[in-house]
């Protein structure tokens, strides 16, 4: 809460007033104290700052998404805005939330003024989302890559089964007032080749039923494993292959600009005579000027579209009006049961990432699945914890460019990825000594940005598996160090640590093992080891009511060379750290926040 008084001039009689301002999170109540001799008077002001995020909800979304939002956030519900009035209100938001229909531009971003944190696509695909503008304004962007994927693969087979025996002719044929049987003869799809171009969720779903219907069932993904392919009875090939022998071809792709306009007159050329094509993914993908000179021809005899590559098409579409062509106006996902599991899964990532979870379906971030996300999320904060406690030990001056990341587990390369850990490791080096708030997002970009190069190493150990991994280690190399002893014997600053009870622990600087849980801030003392060192130092720290949690010491051998680390809970003077320092034992002294 925050007051103001203003002095204003009496233009109304009126005693008091309500001021509502844009923004949602705050509410002004003025009232007037009034005196009858004066031109002017004063006004108390009191502002009311919510303390809950603003989610902006720009397309329609299940009412059980937008129940889940409403108990952790305000929720406005603004459909159909055209993009100069998005860039208007996304200042005043946290969280934005869009299906197909809006565009999430750079200018978005750059409005957004840093305020807005995560971008939630109900849905599969984040074309319509700048994600190079996200990751650099630090702006997660999460979809809902499951809910759907059923309704999808349904929409698929239904299109297929629908265009193989000419449904959607036969209907509007019959509903003319004709009877025209010979016409309308299909084909059928036993015994039949099927190319499932993208075998990722709705690919796979698509060519298990297929394969329920008979079907010989082909697949071509440049990054489907072949294991989970055989699976189900799949064989991948080449794209060539793939379209050269099917009679019925489906695409499951993504557009990218790899993929755009991947189906032109060339590859139309080198398809079958006749064959049959199903597209439920996005229009993009096909050249859709080449497809009706393919269809004019005969060598595609029949497609089958949900997407195009405007939305919705023009009303003189040549492809739509086709009449070896069946359309649907982008219903792939449009089953009760899908738009509510949409709009539930997309309100728990974003309602997650406001709250700084780890998000399993972020698609500019390292993206892992759910169990994973669990099982390192200890690491992971050892792993920021780690990369902030080694970057305050860079001397003033010294720039960090170049860093080493060590991994021990007994699991091999296939079975850990780091890219989480490592983007946090990220985090923690560069935002200690940056004003740029760092985050999953933007930890890789602003890295390369600053120069810094991070290297990995994993140290395979003999043991179980089960543990994810036995410590993490963090050096720095070409600095000076402000505390001489996090040195290691090859000049590199270097922490390391593990994780005990799901906690964070430092196990070791530079060449000294020590023992610490990494909560609060440390104070990190070089010493002659001696009796009283322990209760000198936490005398001072009393005196200053700075309160201590824990104190370790590790030491080469008795009366030699020592580190004593300590554990506050407040950060202490300058003064306190001096007298510290000034002890006749201690040799250098550092205070570092965790």
């Amino acid at each position: 809460m925050a007051s103001w008084n203003f002095m204003v001039t009496p233009t109304k009689p009126s005693l008091s007033w309500k001021l509502s301002f844009l923004s949602p999170l705050t509410t002004v109540n003025v009232t007037r104290r009034q005196n009858r001799t004066a031109k002017g008077f004063v006004v108390f002001a009191t502002v009311f700052l919510d303390p809950k995020p603003t989610v902006l909800v720009a397309e329609k979304l299940g009412e059980a998404g937008l129940e889940l939002l409403k108990t952790f956030a305000n929720v406005d519900c603004s459909y159909n805005l055209d993009h100069e009035e998005l860039c208007t209100k996304i200042s005043l938001c946290d969280a934005l939330i869009v299906r197909s229909g809006t565009k999430v531009t750079r200018e978005v971003f750059e409005r957004s003024g840093g305020r807005l944190k995560v971008v939630g696509r109900a849905g599969v695909g984040i074309d319509n989302v700048d994600l190079s503008a996200a990751t650099e304004h630090g702006c997660l962007v999460v979809n809902a890559p499951t809910a759907n994927t059923i309704a999808a693969a349904e929409h698929g087979i239904a299109l297929l089964t629908a265009m193989a025996r000419n449904i959607a002719q036969a209907d509007a044929s019959i509903k003319s007032g004709k009877w025209q049987r010979s016409k309308y003869v299909g084909v059928s799809l036993v015994g039949k080749t099927l190319a499932v171009m993208g075998f990722g969720k709705v690919g796979s779903e698509v060519a298990r039923r297929a394969k329920g219907l008979g079907m010989h069932v082909i697949a071509h993904d440049p990054y489907a494993p072949a294991d989970r392919a055989r699976a189900i009875g799949v064989d991948l090939v080449s794209f060539e292959e793939a379209i050269s022998t099917a009679d019925f071809i489906s695409l499951h792709m993504p557009l990218t600009p790899a993929t755009s306009k991947m189906f032109n007159d060339e590859s139309f050329s080198q398809m079958k005579k006749g064959v049959r094509i199903v597209n439920v993914a996005r229009g993009g993908v096909i050249d859709e000027e080449a497809l009706v000179r393919a269809l004019d021809s005969g060598t595609v005899a029949q497609a089958a579209l949900d997407v195009f590559t405007e939305e919705p098409p023009s009303k003189d579409s040549k492809l739509v009006l086709h009449e070896n062509v069946t359309v649907t106006p982008h219903l792939g996902a449009s089953t009760t049961e899908a738009q509510e599991g949409v709009a539930i899964e997309v309100a728990e990532a974003v309602v997650g990432a406001l709250k700084g979870q780890l998000a399993a379906t972020a698609v500019n971030a390292p993206m892992l699945p759910a169990a994973i996300l669990s099982e390192l999320a200890p690491f992971v904060t050892l792993s920021e914890k780690l990369g902030r406690l080694a970057v305050q030990l860079v001397a003033g001056g010294s720039g960090v460019q170049s860093v080493k990341v060590t991994y021990a587990s007994a699991r091999g390369p296939d079975d850990l990825d780091t890219r989480l850990l490592r983007a946090m490791i990220t985090k923690g080096l560069i935002e200690p000594i940056s004003s740029v708030f760092i985050n999953l997002v933007n930890a890789d970009f602003s890295a390369k940005q600053r120069g810094l190069r991070i290297t990995e190493e994993r140290i395979l150990l003999e043991g179980s598996p089960e543990n994810p991994l036995e410590f993490i280690q963090v050096q720095i190399a070409n600095v000076e160090s402000k505390f001489s002893i996090a040195m290691s014997d090859s000049g590199e600053i270097k922490v390391e640590g593990r994780v005990k009870d799901r906690k964070p622990h430092l196990t070791k600087i530079g060449s000294f093992g020590v023992d610490v849980s990494m909560e609060g801030s440390l104070i990190l003392c070089r010493q002659v080891d001696q009796p009283g060192m322990v209760g000198s130092v936490g005398s001072i720290l009393g005196e200053e009511n700075v309160n201590v949690s824990f104190m370790s010491v590790g030491r080469i051998a008795p009366r030699k060379q020592a580190v004593m680390t300590i554990g506050v809970d407040e950060e202490p003077s300058k003064e306190a750290l001096k007298r510290i320092e000034e002890i006749p034992a201690v040799e250098e002294i550092v205070f570092l926040k965790l």
